[in-house]
């Protein structure tokens, strides 16, 4: 791997050919450092809250209203006792209205990323979303952190669409510590 400053680069975790401004569906999933039990646990297959969990649940539904301008829809979503599931649909709104599809294969895809200050994608609404729950844990003085980054993988068709949806929805009843979707489904 190519040196940047003498350090050693991580590699990108976003596909390359994708714009995460686009429209399409988004299945992401977002771990708390080292796996840590921060959102509550799991009695008899149910999600037990915890004080910052409840606030991972509530959050993210304010996601919503703090963009309307993206026509985000949310789809099904599961806080765990360390990790967020969730199915995000962004739709066509004035910051993807523009972007000229490439051809790849003969193909249409969506244009690549630019390297830029990243606003009005699915990288922006998830480090808001991971920022307001930094700073409730931060306010009421709960030690949390997030691992860096997050899963994301691009739902294509409404097999897949299927098939993480029943994860999600089903991800309680079949918890077992730090298992999660394998994409080989």
């Amino acid at each position: 791997m190519d040196k940047y400053l003498n350090k050693y680069r991580i590699p990108p975790a976003r596909l390359q050919s994708w714009d995460y401004a686009s429209e399409g569906m988004y299945f992401i999933t977002i771990c708390t450092k080292n796996r840590e039990h921060a959102f509550g646990e799991i009695i008899d297959d149910k999600m037990n809250f915890s004080p910052l969990g409840e606030t991972v649940d509530t959050e993210w539904i304010k996601t919503l209203e703090l963009r309307p301008d993206m026509q985000i829809e949310l789809g099904d979503f599961q806080v765990m006792p360390n990790h967020f599931h969730s199915i995000l649909t962004i739709g066509a709104n004035e910051f993807n209205k523009d972007l000229e599809p490439l051809s790849v294969n003969g193909k249409n895809v969506s244009p690549k990323n630019k390297f830029a200050p990243q606003s009005h994608n699915l990288s922006a609404i998830i480090r808001g979303f991971k920022g307001a729950i930094t700073k409730f844990a931060n306010s009421n003085n709960i030690s949390f952190a997030w691992q860096t980054r997050f899963h994301d993988h691009i739902i294509r068709n409404q097999k897949e669409y299927i098939k993480i949806s029943d994860y999600i929805v089903n991800n309680v009843f079949s918890w077992k510590d730090d298992k999660f979707y394998d994409s080989s489904l």
